[in-house]
Protein backbone atom coordinates (compact mmCIF):
# COMPACT_ATOMS: atom_id res chain seq x y z
CA UNK A 1 0.00 0.00 0.00
CA UNK A 2 1.48 3.35 -1.00
CA UNK A 3 1.98 6.23 1.39
CA UNK A 4 -0.61 8.32 -0.44
CA UNK A 5 -3.19 5.55 -0.32
CA UNK A 6 -2.78 5.25 3.45
CA UNK A 7 -3.07 9.01 3.82
CA UNK A 8 -6.22 9.09 1.66
CA UNK A 9 -7.80 6.21 3.56
CA UNK A 10 -7.08 7.78 6.94
CA UNK A 11 -8.19 11.16 5.63
CA UNK A 12 -11.55 9.76 4.59
CA UNK A 13 -11.94 8.21 8.04
CA UNK A 14 -11.10 11.55 9.67
CA UNK A 15 -13.79 13.26 7.61
CA UNK A 16 -16.35 10.56 8.40
CA UNK A 17 -15.65 10.66 12.14
CA UNK A 18 -15.80 14.45 12.15
CA UNK A 19 -19.22 14.22 10.48
CA UNK A 20 -20.28 11.67 13.11
CA UNK A 21 -19.27 14.12 15.84
CA UNK A 22 -21.35 16.82 14.12
CA UNK A 23 -24.41 14.56 14.23
CA UNK A 24 -23.79 13.69 17.90
CA UNK A 25 -23.56 17.41 18.62
CA UNK A 26 -26.86 17.98 16.79
CA UNK A 27 -28.50 15.21 18.82
CA UNK A 28 -27.29 16.68 22.11
CA UNK A 29 -28.36 20.19 21.17
CA UNK A 30 -31.89 18.91 20.44
CA UNK A 31 -32.22 16.79 23.57
CA UNK A 32 -35.18 18.90 24.78
CA UNK A 33 -36.75 19.81 21.41
CA UNK A 34 -40.39 18.82 21.58
CA UNK A 35 -41.52 20.44 18.34
CA UNK A 36 -39.75 20.22 14.96
CA UNK A 37 -40.63 21.39 11.47
CA UNK A 38 -42.07 17.94 10.76
CA UNK A 39 -44.20 18.11 13.89
CA UNK A 40 -43.54 16.12 17.01
CA UNK A 41 -40.33 15.79 18.97
CA UNK A 42 -36.80 15.61 17.56
CA UNK A 43 -35.72 12.11 16.53
CA UNK A 44 -32.15 10.99 17.27
CA UNK A 45 -29.94 10.63 14.19
CA UNK A 46 -27.28 7.99 13.63
CA UNK A 47 -24.55 8.03 10.98
CA UNK A 48 -24.07 4.97 8.80
CA UNK A 49 -20.65 4.35 7.22
CA UNK A 50 -19.77 2.33 4.14
CA UNK A 51 -16.37 1.08 3.08
CA UNK A 52 -15.08 2.29 -0.26
CA UNK A 53 -12.94 -0.37 -1.92
CA UNK A 54 -10.68 1.34 -4.40
CA UNK A 55 -11.85 3.78 -6.99
CA UNK A 56 -12.15 7.47 -6.57
CA UNK A 57 -13.28 8.58 -3.12
CA UNK A 58 -14.56 11.92 -4.36
CA UNK A 59 -16.88 10.27 -6.89
CA UNK A 60 -18.10 7.71 -4.31
CA UNK A 61 -18.85 10.45 -1.80
CA UNK A 62 -20.55 12.51 -4.50
CA UNK A 63 -22.82 9.57 -5.31
CA UNK A 64 -23.67 9.16 -1.61
CA UNK A 65 -24.43 12.85 -1.24
CA UNK A 66 -26.66 12.82 -4.30
CA UNK A 67 -28.55 9.75 -2.97
CA UNK A 68 -29.20 11.44 0.38
CA UNK A 69 -30.75 14.91 0.04
CA UNK A 70 -30.06 15.73 3.71
CA UNK A 71 -26.34 15.16 3.20
CA UNK A 72 -26.49 17.22 0.04
CA UNK A 73 -28.35 20.14 1.61
CA UNK A 74 -26.75 20.35 5.03
CA UNK A 75 -23.17 19.28 4.46
CA UNK A 76 -21.96 20.79 1.20
CA UNK A 77 -18.46 21.14 2.64
CA UNK A 78 -18.03 17.38 2.27
CA UNK A 79 -17.86 17.71 -1.52
CA UNK A 80 -14.34 19.09 -1.28
CA UNK A 81 -12.75 15.90 -0.03
CA UNK A 82 -9.71 14.79 -1.99
CA UNK A 83 -9.35 11.73 -4.15
CA UNK A 84 -8.34 8.41 -2.71
CA UNK A 85 -8.28 4.66 -3.12
CA UNK A 86 -10.34 2.95 -0.48
CA UNK A 87 -11.51 4.44 2.76
CA UNK A 88 -14.87 5.11 4.28
CA UNK A 89 -17.84 7.25 3.34
CA UNK A 90 -20.96 8.41 5.15
CA UNK A 91 -23.64 6.49 3.31
CA UNK A 92 -26.70 7.62 5.26
CA UNK A 93 -28.07 9.44 8.24
CA UNK A 94 -30.69 7.23 9.84
CA UNK A 95 -33.33 8.37 12.29
CA UNK A 96 -33.43 6.20 15.41
CA UNK A 97 -36.88 4.61 15.60
CA UNK A 98 -36.87 3.94 19.34
CA UNK A 99 -40.02 5.27 21.00
CA UNK A 100 -40.16 8.79 22.37
CA UNK A 101 -40.09 9.37 26.12
CA UNK A 102 -43.29 10.69 27.68
CA UNK A 103 -43.56 12.80 30.80
CA UNK A 104 -46.54 14.24 32.60
CA UNK A 105 -46.42 18.05 32.42
CA UNK A 106 -49.82 19.64 31.77
CA UNK A 107 -48.26 23.13 31.83
CA UNK A 108 -46.00 22.40 28.86
CA UNK A 109 -47.17 24.03 25.58
CA UNK A 110 -46.78 20.72 23.70
CA UNK A 111 -48.72 18.62 26.21
CA UNK A 112 -51.56 16.52 24.82
CA UNK A 113 -55.12 16.63 26.16
CA UNK A 114 -54.09 14.28 29.01
CA UNK A 115 -51.12 16.45 30.06
CA UNK A 116 -48.37 14.22 28.62
CA UNK A 117 -45.47 15.57 26.59
CA UNK A 118 -43.50 13.47 24.13
CA UNK A 119 -39.74 14.11 24.48
CA UNK A 120 -36.98 13.23 22.00
CA UNK A 121 -35.51 9.74 22.02
CA UNK A 122 -32.03 11.19 22.64
CA UNK A 123 -30.13 9.78 25.62
CA UNK A 124 -27.13 11.76 26.77
CA UNK A 125 -25.17 8.64 27.78
CA UNK A 126 -25.50 7.12 24.29
CA UNK A 127 -24.41 10.40 22.71
CA UNK A 128 -21.39 10.71 24.98
CA UNK A 129 -20.41 7.11 24.18
CA UNK A 130 -20.77 7.80 20.44
CA UNK A 131 -18.71 10.98 20.79
CA UNK A 132 -15.98 9.12 22.67
CA UNK A 133 -15.93 6.36 20.05
CA UNK A 134 -15.69 8.87 17.20
CA UNK A 135 -12.98 10.78 19.03
CA UNK A 136 -10.92 7.63 19.60
CA UNK A 137 -11.29 6.64 15.95
CA UNK A 138 -10.23 10.13 14.93
CA UNK A 139 -7.14 9.89 17.17
CA UNK A 140 -6.26 6.45 15.77
CA UNK A 141 -6.33 7.81 12.23
CA UNK A 142 -4.18 10.79 13.23
CA UNK A 143 -1.69 8.28 14.69
CA UNK A 144 -1.71 6.33 11.41
CA UNK A 145 -1.09 9.51 9.42
CA UNK A 146 1.77 10.50 11.71
CA UNK A 147 3.31 7.02 11.37
CA UNK A 148 3.18 7.29 7.56
CA UNK A 149 4.79 10.73 7.72
CA UNK A 150 7.56 9.35 9.94
CA UNK A 151 8.13 6.39 7.58
CA UNK A 152 8.32 8.71 4.58
CA UNK A 153 10.78 10.94 6.40
CA UNK A 154 12.96 7.97 7.36
CA UNK A 155 12.82 6.67 3.78
CA UNK A 156 14.12 10.03 2.54
CA UNK A 157 16.92 9.92 5.11
CA UNK A 158 18.01 6.49 3.85
CA UNK A 159 18.37 7.93 0.36
CA UNK A 160 20.88 10.56 1.50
Amino acid sequence: MSFMRVLNTSGSALTAQRFRLDIVSENISNIDTTRTENGGPYRRKVVQFQAVDGGNFRSALGRAINRNPELHANHRHMRHIGKGDGGVVVSAIIEDQTPFKTVYDPTHPDADEYGYVRLPNVELIKEVADAMSASRSYEANITAINAVKLMASKALEVGR
